[in-house]
């Protein structure tokens, strides 16, 4: 019902639109085209001069002050061809890849680029620094209006040696490498000679760091193979030189790896790092126009002034002037007239041709996931030249996504996000418009969201934490329902590291958006229990113990109120049962007689031998011989019966007459003890009886 309010407001604003638009054409039908065109060169001059730097102007309005102004001796003319000119380009440059270079170029070269070839350089360096894969792309297309129009290589180059220069001598690693990155593909294409990148890697090396180390073997394997073929020695002294850093330099452990994997880079000829690819080879090497390199420390002149409007007294002469280089540049014969009129005769013919081969088209099936990574690509720039996320919105809702690939937008706001040094709400904001313009975005973040949080052990710390900001902008702003959190398992066995990073910093966000009422009363809504048995798990006390001291230890114990509650009332679990008794084997008690081993006390005699036996075979005798004192001994046999043996007095005498055994061999004499001394015999010393 919202959408379809919003669908009649819509219509209702472009009817109040149409019907100003004819009363202002009704009025302006009574003035004369002089008049006219005044008028809209003031309406053109006045949203320039805005003081916001510009207002929104609907289509239709722009393009009718547009069509009002038609003097190209004028400002305000050459102002909007400058707009049309720096926007063409841009999408140029923004939509060529592999496949397609072939057929941009052309477009490129129908644009006015002596006029904005600073234009050219700028998108074209932005566009790289944005996606490095698409590099050797770049210096492809470099190469190509190179052999055409050398100031705009030349231009290039000196923009790209500044660059590289400043970032150099502020440590700014990311342009240092995109820049390095850049000029190693023009010295492959040979718009630039491979001299400057032997400065380049001279200035690197000369005082190793790690991130200069780091920087010359990416440089070095880009461009290794060209400088192998083109210059031998400046390779072999690179190279000297790198064994020299993994032998002496004190360089991190991942920099010296960094090395051996350069040194097995050679090794296998650049297989995976070719100078030039089959595809990007599109001049040919007598058309090849090289410029010597500035030197590293010399002054460059960089232009600046090409990349604003400037008014040109000259335009049309100029313009004059390039349509004749364009129809040398892309061989268009003097004579279009008439090939117009011999090509009107076949033009049903062309007709049919065209629809067969869209026919054709259409059975082709591309296996090479081309589609895909320009999708990807055009996703990704529309985010990084949005100035808002109602713009970026915008831009997106435009974008023509295939079916069964809508999960590709999602994904790749998210990849945007968390590849950024910090959290960006822009990001966010992206996030939060799409999922409540439409359902279908809504179930495309939810399935995002149970994906990242399944492969969240995969991202670094920074990802991670983007990631998680992210999630929890777009939760607390009601973006996505709270039932996501289904997926999460708060406990011991389920959760890694990541994970706990992950759900802490999603809470402490939720805090910091919602706050903390309006996240507990969120959190005990009826409805979403359900979904939040994994997150606060009653299953067992153990997980329920974890779940709340890992709250408490980030500082969100006030949501764990209601799961200390149920921990304290939980009943005590029941006694685990015993186990049932064995059963006993019977017993017959016999009588026995065993000497003691032991030694007897001095003392009165006294012999009490109980013999017990249990089965299986079990006994146990007592024979206690005292001398002096008292002694008893336990010995402990099995056999089949339980036998107890009468006591007999006497400690082995029988009739007063101590009994010795047969192998008994009397100790040798010594001194008595005092009388009042009780101390033991020796142990050899021991008395048996039977």
């Amino acid at each position: 019902m919202a959408h379809e309010g919003n669908t009649r407001g819509m219509d209702e604003r472009e009817r109040q639109l149409a019907e100003r638009f004819r009363r202002t054409d009704d009025t302006s039908s009574k003035l004369t085209a002089e008049e006219k065109q005044e008028k809209a060169k003031e309406e053109y001059q006045r949203l320039l001069n805005a003081r916001s730097g510009g207002t929104y102007v609907p289509p239709a309005r722009l393009r009718m002050l547009q069509s009002q102004i038609t003097d190209k001796t004028s400002r305000e003319f050459q102002r909007m061809a400058w707009e049309a000119l720096k926007k063409s380009i841009q999408g140029i440059v923004n939509k060529v890849n592999v496949g397609s270079i072939k057929m941009v170029v052309p477009e490129l070269f129908a644009e006015n680029l002596v006029r904005g070839r600073g234009l050219f350089c700028r998108s074209i360096m932005k566009a790289q620094a944005s996606s490095l894969p698409f590099t050797p792309v770049f210096a492809a297309m470099v190469a190509v209006v190179n052999t055409k129009l050398p100031q705009v290589g030349e231009l290039l180059v000196n923009r790209l040696v500044a660059q590289w220069r400043k970032a150099f001598k502020r440590n700014d690693k990311t342009v240092l490498r995109s820049s390095t990155t850049f000029i190693a593909h023009l010295c492959n294409q040979q718009v630039v000679d491979d001299l400057l990148a032997a400065q380049m890697m001279q200035l690197l090396l000369s005082n190793p760091t790690d991130d200069s180390v780091e920087i010359a073997v990416d440089l070095t394997r880009e461009v290794g193979q060209h400088m192998e073929g083109m210059n031998m020695q400046i390779a072999m002294l690179v190279y000297d030189q790198f064994r020299k850093l993994l032998h002496e330099a004190d360089i991190d452990k991942r920099t010296q790896y960094m090395i051996e994997v350069l040194f097995q880079v050679r090794k296998e000829k650049y297989k995976d790092n070719p100078a030039i690819k089959e595809e990007l080879d599109l001049v040919e090497e007598e058309d090849q126009i090289t410029h010597q390199p500035p030197m590293l420390d010399s002054p460059i002149e960089t232009e600046t002034g090409l990349d604003i409007f400037k008014f040109d007294p000259n335009f049309e002469e100029n313009e004059e002037s390039y349509k004749k280089l364009k129809a040398e540049i892309l061989g268009e014969a003097d004579g279009s007239d008439e090939d117009d009129e011999s090509g009107s005769d076949n033009e049903s013919s062309d007709d049919d041709d065209e629809a067969a081969q869209k026919e054709r088209e259409l059975e082709i099936k591309d296996q090479s996931n081309m589609d895909l990574t320009n999708l990807r690509k055009s996703i990704f720039l529309t985010l990084m030249s949005s100035s808002s996320f109602e713009e970026a919105t915008h831009k997106l809702m435009k974008i023509n996504l295939p079916v069964g690939k809508e999960s590709e937008l999602p994904s790749m706001i998210i990849e945007s996000c968390s590849q950024r040094p910090t959290y960006e709400k822009f990001y966010g904001l992206i996030g939060e418009r799409l999922a409540k313009l439409n359902r279908l975005w809504q179930d495309q973040f939810e399935e995002q969201f149970a994906k990242y949080y399944e492969t969240i052990h995969r991202y670094e710390t920074n990802r991670l934490r983007n990631i998680a900001r992210f999630f929890g902008h777009v939760i607390g702003s009601e973006g996505i329902g709270f039932h996501v959190l289904s997926v999460v398992h708060l406990n011991e066995e389920e959760t890694t590291s990541s994970s706990r990073i992950f759900i802490k910093i999603l809470f402490q966000d939720l805090t910091e958006i919602m706050g903390m009422k309006t996240l507990q009363a969120r959190l005990k809504d009826e409805m979403l229990q359900p979904s939040y048995a994994g997150i606060f798990p009653k299953d067992h006390p153990r997980n329920t113990r974890f779940a709340i001291n890992y709250f408490t230890s980030i500082g969100m114990g006030p949501i764990t109120e209601d799961l200390r509650d149920y921990l304290k009332n939980m009943p005590a679990p029941a006694p685990p049962a015993l186990p049932a008794p064995a059963a006993r084997d019977s017993y017959t008690p016999s009588v026995s007689r065993t000497p003691s081993p032991r030694p007897a006390r001095r003392g009165r005699a006294r012999s009490y031998t109980p013999s017990v036996s249990r089965s299986p075979s079990r006994s146990r005798s007592r024979s206690p011989a005292r001398r002096n004192g008292t002694a008893r001994s336990r010995s402990y046999s099995r056999s089949p019966s339980r036998s107890r043996s009468p006591v007999r007095r006497g400690g082995g005498r029988e009739n007063g007459i101590r009994r010795r055994s047969p192998s008994y061999t009397p100790p040798p004499r010594r001194e008595r003890a005092p009388a009042n001394s009780r101390g033991r015999r020796n142990s050899s010393s021991s008395r048996g009886g039977r």
